[in-house]
């Protein structure tokens, strides 16, 4: 149901000059009451509220007195004032005692309930992931009470929300209980998921043993930037979840971090070779000088083959090495005539068997 506002009368001014005359009246002549007798009309219109009947004619005549005035042939009245009246063309008469009158049109249109009304349509909008149809526009002014909204042609809504909207452009119009409206025009942009998003992450690194199968290297990784959850590609391998990769010789890995929009970071870590320690270090010392004493596990053609030159050989014979050079079983190694190694060498041994035995002992 519409509801009006009071409205201010807007009054228009007509003027008529009519000659008067009297009905059945002999032609006019030295006797004829109306010979000179002009009688003018003026009127203030009221327009009408739509659908109902307020409009009025509030008339004026001049050029006679005692005047009285008739509605569209309707009964004289000592007032020119006539109200209740709907749309349309009304004729007033004026008239005075002697019968002269002189008539006028009036025209009652509807108030103009949105004259001086300006809407400004204000909304914010949410963009659209790529070509998804995820995008929104909210109207936050006007507010949502009182006014109904349109999108594109489309029903009128009271909610002030449209949902789902593709990239595009949209118009949006608004309208209030009276009818008026405004409108504006809003665009919808197809944005990339990963437009300015980084994806970055920090490594934990287990060096590997180069002398052991399998491989005993790995990489941890913590993954930033970016939604979660986070799955992981270790050169070029199927995505998992898990953010560790073990059994990994000394080398340089390429991994790839993908979040849970597929955007993606790329880490280059380095898996080392443990670092020989400082026992074996003493130990290949020992080893080296014996070893060029007595020619036997050294060369193209080491004895039983085992090059005691290979820092994996060393650490892969460190039980035969403590055997043979410091039990004498089955016998001493260097073998005679080289003399056996000093206490000090043979505790070398002793003390990175005992320590592990491993390179990086």
């Amino acid at each position: 149901m519409n509801k009006f506002l009071p409205v201010l009368s807007i009054s228009f001014l007509f003027i008529v000059y009519i000659s008067c005359s009297k009905s059945n009246s002999p032609q006019p002549g030295p006797s004829d009451p109306c010979a000179g007798v002009s009688i003018q009309l003026t009127a203030a219109v009221t327009p009408t509220n739509p659908g109902s009947s307020t409009g009025a004619i509030n008339a004026t005549a001049t050029g006679s007195n005692n005047l009285t005035y008739s509605l569209n042939g309707g009964t004289f009245q000592s007032s020119g004032s006539f109200t209740g009246l709907a749309v349309g063309n009304y004729t007033i008469t004026a008239k005075n005692a002697a019968g002269c009158s002189g008539s006028a049109q009036f025209a009652i249109s509807n108030v103009d309930l949105c004259a001086g009304v300006v809407i400004n349509v204000i909304a914010t909008v949410t963009n659209a992931t790529g070509a998804s149809n995820n995008g929104s526009i909210v109207v936050t002014s006007p507010p949502a009470a009182g006014f109904t909204f349109n999108n594109n042609g489309g029903t009128f809504q009271s909610s002030n929300t449209f949902n789902g909207l593709a990239p595009g452009v949209y118009t949006i119009i608004a309208k209030n209980s009276n009818g008026c409206t405004g409108t504006s025009q809003f665009t919808v942009t197809a944005i990339t998921a990963c437009a300015g998003v980084t994806i970055t992450g920090s490594t934990v690194i287990t060096a590997a043993n180069a002398c052991v199968t399998p491989a005993n290297g790995s990489i941890t990784i913590t993954a930033s930037g970016g939604t979660g959850p986070y799955t992981f590609n270790l050169n070029g391998g199927a995505f998992q979840s898990s953010n560790q990769f073990t059994g990994l010789n000394p080398n340089t890995y390429n991994i790839i971090i993908r979040d849970a929009n597929g955007c993606t970071g790329n880490l280059s870590p380095t898996v080392a070779a443990l670092v020989p320690g400082p026992l074996f270090n003493a130990v290949k010392q020992v080893l080296a000088t014996n070893c060029a004493l007595s020619g036997c596990h050294v060369g193209a053609n080491p004895q039983n083959g085992i090059d005691l030159s290979n820092n994996c050989m060393i650490a892969l014979n460190s039980d035969r090495i403590k055997a043979r050079a410091v039990d004498g079983n089955p016998s001493f190694m260097p073998p005679p005539p080289t003399p056996q190694l000093s206490a000090a060498d043979k505790q070398k041994i002793v003390a990175w068997v005992n320590a592990g035995g491993q390179i990086n002992n």
